[in-house]
C-alpha cells in the first residue's frame, strides 16, 4: 500500500536525461512518491499513458519534456488544478504568456535551471551588477554537452537577466548574442554571450565582470545532472504549499 503521507509526483519527460536523473534522486528521498512517468512514446513507468491521467493522480507535476508538449502538459495541470514545475528550455514568448495565464489558476515554477547553486549564483550576479558601475563589462560563457539544442543555454540567459536586473535594465535591450562576424568594438553596457558545445559536459557557466586592470569571475560547474534533479524535487515539494501564482527558484530558496 502506498504511503499517503508522501507527496505524489508525476514526471513528464521521464525517458530523457533529466527524467532519469529525477528518478535516481527521488529514490533517495523518503518524502517523495514518484507516482508515474511518461515520455513521448507514452508510459515510462507506472500505468499513466499521458499527462492528463498523470495529473489527475498526482499532487504535483514536474515537466522536463520537449517544449512542443508544453501547452498539453500545462492544460492537464490546469484541468486538475495541480501545481507544475516546468524545467523545459527553449520556450517562446508565446509559451511564457501561456504560462503566465495558467499561473493565475495554479502554482507554477518556470526554471531554466533547477540547481540550487546556480540560482544562488544568479543572486550574486545581480548583486554584483548592481554594485559595480556600468563601466564594468559583463560577459557570460557557458558550455554544455554536444547534444544540447539551444544556445545560449537557458541558464546563461537566467544569469544575463540577473545581471541586467541588477543594472535596472532589460536583457533584451542590451544582450549581444552574435559576435561573429564582428566589425566594431564591444558596445558599452552590453552583456555578451559565448556558447561552447562538446563532450558530455553537464553544464558550466561563468559570468565575467571586467574593468581596466581587473576582473571578477563568478561561476558554477555542474558535475552531474543529479544536482538539477534534487533542485527540481525540492521545488515540487515547496510548490505544493503555495497558492496560484508564477514563481522562480529564488522563491524556493527564499531569496
Amino acid at each position: 500500500m502506498a504511503d499517503e503521507t508522501k507527496i505524489k509526483i508525476g514526471l513528464i519527460g521521464a525517458a530523457g536525461r533529466m527524467g532519469k536523473a529525477i528518478q535516481e534522486a527521488a529514490a533517495q528521498q523518503v518524502e517523495v512518491n514518484l507516482l508515474g512517468g511518461i515520455g513521448s512514446q507514452g508510459a515510462v513507468f507506472g500505468d499513466y499513458k499521458n499527462s492528463t491521467s498523470l495529473a489527475e493522480a498526482s499532487d504535483v507535476l514536474i515537466d522536463f519534456s520537449a517544449f512542443k508538449a508544453l501547452n498539453t502538459n500545462v492544460e492537464a495541470a490546469l484541468q486538475y488544478k495541480k501545481p507544475i514545475v516546468i524545467g523545459t528550455t527553449g520556450l517562446s514568448d508565446e509559451d511564457h504568456q501561456f504560462i503566465q495565464q495558467a499561473a493565475k489558476h495554479i502554482p507554477v515554477i518556470v526554471a531554466a535551471n533547477t540547481s540550487l547553486g546556480v540560482n544562488m549564483l544568479a543572486a550574486l550576479v545581480e548583486q554584483a551588477a548592481a554594485k559595480l558601475g556600468s563601466d564594468w563589462d559583463i560577459e557570460i560563457v557557458e558550455m554544455h554537452h554536444r547534444h544540447k539544442k539551444d544556445a545560449p543555454s537557458g541558464t546563461a540567459l537566467l544569469l544575463g537577466r540577473a545581471a541586467a536586473e541588477g543594472r535596472g535594465e532589460k536583457l533584451e535591450d542590451i544582450a549581444d548574442l552574435q559576435r561573429c562576424p564582428a566589425t566594431e568594438p564591444r558596445k558599452t553596457g552590453s552583456i555578451g554571450f559565448a556558447s561552447l558545445r562538446g563532450g558530455s559536459v553537464a553544464g558550466d557557466h561563468m559570468v565575467v565582470f571586467a574593468n581596466e586592470g581587473e576582473r571578477i569571475e563568478l561561476g558554477h560547474r555542474a558535475e552531474s545532472r543529479i544536482i538539477f534533479a534534487r533542485g527540481a524535487l525540492k521545488a515540487a515539494l515547496w510548490l505544493t504549499h503555495q497558492s496560484a501564482g508564477l514563481y522562480q527558484m529564488k522563491d524556493v530558496l527564499g531569496l
